[in-house]
Order: C-alpha cells, then structure tokens, then sequence
C-alpha cells in the first residue's frame, strides 16, 4: 500500500472509529462507495475495515472525545515503568493507587462518552474497558493502540510479556514501530540475563585482549551502584502488592459483572415465563372468538339463505296476486 493511501486510509479510519457504534456500517459503506470511482484500492481498504467490538468502541470514544484521561494514563505508564526499572518499590506502591484512581475515572468518562453516542455499557464491557485502559499502562505500544482511537478489540497484560496488539489495530502502521524498550529497562534486562554482570562487547574477527583504548574508557565510566539485595526484595514485594490489588480489584469487577449477568438472566426469565402465560391465556381467547366467529359465521349463513327463501315466496305471492287482478271475474 503506498504511502499517500495509507495516510487517506488513517484519516478515513480515525474518522470511522469516532462514530456511534450503529452508524459505523453505514458510514463505512458510504466512504468506501465515495472513494470508488478516483481510488479502487483504497475503496477496498475502507469497506475491509472491522467493526470494533462494543468494548474497543467504548475506548476509542474515550479516546476522541476525553484524550487528556488516556493522555495520564499513558503518562502514569511511563512513570511506572521508570520505577520498576530504578526497583522503587516506595513508588510503586503509590503509582499503584494513582492507577487504581485514574481507571476508575477513566471507565466512568468513557461510560458517559459511550451513552451519550447512544449506547449504554454493561458490567462485562466496562470491564474489559478497565483491562484494556490497564494493559495501556503496562505497554508503550498498548497505550499508542488505545490513544489511535481505532481500537478493534480489548487488550489484556500479564505483567510479563508485551500486551499482544494482532488485530487489535484498525490500521497498524498508524502506530509506526513498537517503542524501544526504556534504557534503564534494557540494562536490567542485559544483566540479568548475564548473571547480574556487564555483557561484554564481542569483535567479529578479532582475537585476544581487547583493545587498551575501549578497556580504558570502559574502566573510566562510573558504575551506577548496584541494588541491595534489600532494595530488590522491596521492590519485589511492592510488584507483588500491585499485581495482588490488581488481582483483586478484577476479581470484584468480574463478581459484579457476574452479578449483573444473574440479575439481567432472572429478569428475563421472570418476562419469560410472565410473556408465556400471556401468551396461553392469549391463546385460549383467541380459541373463544373463533369459536365465537364460527357460530357466528353459520348463524349469518342461516340467516342469509332464510332471508333469500322469504324473499322468493315474497316474489311468488306478488306474482299470484297481479294474476288475480288481470283474470277476470
């Protein structure tokens, strides 16, 4: 695709995602028939363009229309990645519960933004709109996905791995490259990964002592100092704090969700069973007047042929009488 219909097909897209949930469709279809005659290839990208899912709708609302919430979440993102890397585990405790705040803000403002574009969201959607706000703290390229606006689906983060965005982007390239890993995290990550020591510089076709120059400055830059095993622990607990709050906090948001689900459940089965007894005495008046409207039926059948008999005697004695009158006495 080149470059000039990838920026037709952004600008497209982002406009498409800013609609009410119902109106998606039709304006997709009326983009993709208006681009037809200057441009097939882009009318075929318009009209292959997914529709979101109710929860990614809800976010993507968020994001058009209250980008300053998803704005500080993506900030508190990187200021908790930061914290991990430096293992402040005093920090982290406290950007925890600033999270906590700004999610619950932030599920509420994209509540009030989804209803005012004519839709109203569950327990189970505002849900997976919290999960998804979270894993936007948790990844640089999870945060660009929500603040796109053309979000197709929810995004969920272990904690672990990098929040997986296949499919989950209504046009990817608008996101450009997944961010580069923050330096202090790429260092960690180095030394962790050679023990907890420097890796060593390897010169393709080289053999013997490394050059004096490199060893020399190398020896020259200061060290940061290390961790203590103190420090570490503290960190260590602060993360499994958070991850056991935010544990928690979704195993109470899917209680409630399920709570909602049963109440929703009973409700209907309560119109069901009040709309099938309806329905049989429905049935059995609808019994009484055809019977009704068959009597009635025969009655008027009767009536008719009783009618039609006395009017032929009528016409024989009319008849009988004017013969009477012409024959002379």
């Amino acid at each position: 695709m080149m470059a000039g219909m990838v920026e037709v097909l952004e600008d497209v897209a982002r406009r498409l995602y800013a609609l009410p949930f119902d109106e998606f469709v039709p304006a997709r279809t009326a983009a993709a028939k208006d681009a037809a005659p200057s441009d097939r290839p882009l009318s075929q990208a318009i009209r292959e363009l997914p529709k979101p899912s109710v929860a990614a709708w809800a976010v993507n609302m968020l994001a058009h229309h209250r980008p300053e919430a998803v704005q500080q979440l993506s900030d508190l993102g990187r200021t908790m990645q930061d914290a991990q890397a430096s293992l402040d585990a005093a920090a982290l405790r406290e950007l925890a519960r600033e999270r906590r705040k700004l999610l619950g803000e932030a599920v509420a403002a994209a509540r009030l933004a989804a209803e005012g574009h004519g839709r109203k969201i569950s327990g189970p959607v505002a849900t997976e709109v919290e999960e998804t706000l979270r894993a936007a703290t948790a990844d640089p390229a999870a945060a660009a996905a929500v603040q796109s606006g053309m979000l197709l689906r929810g995004l969920s983060a272990d904690g672990v791995d990098q929040v997986d965005l296949s499919g989950a982007v209504a046009v990817p390239s608008a996101l450009g490259t997944r961010p580069v890993m923050p330096r202090t995290a790429r260092t960690a990550a180095g030394q962790a990964s050679t023990g907890g020591r420097p890796a060593q510089p390897h010169a393709s076709g080289q053999t013997g002592a490394p050059e004096k120059p490199r060893l020399q400055a190398v020896r020259q830059t200061p060290r940061p100092p290390s961790p203590s095993v103190l420090d570490k622990a503290l960190a260590a607990l602060a993360g499994a704090e958070m991850a056991a709050a935010e544990a928690a906090r979704e195993a109470e948001l899917r209680a409630e969700a399920q709570e909602e689900a049963s109440a929703a459940f009973e409700r209907l089965t309560a119109a069901m069973t009040e709309a099938r007894k309806r329905l049989q005495t429905l049935e059995v008046s609808l019994e009484a007047a055809r019977k009704e409207r068959d009597v009635a039926a025969a009655e008027a059948k009767q009536s008719a042929r009783a009618a039609e008999k006395s009017q032929r005697s009528a016409m024989l004695a009319k008849e009988r009488v004017l013969r009477l009158r012409n024959t002379p006495d």
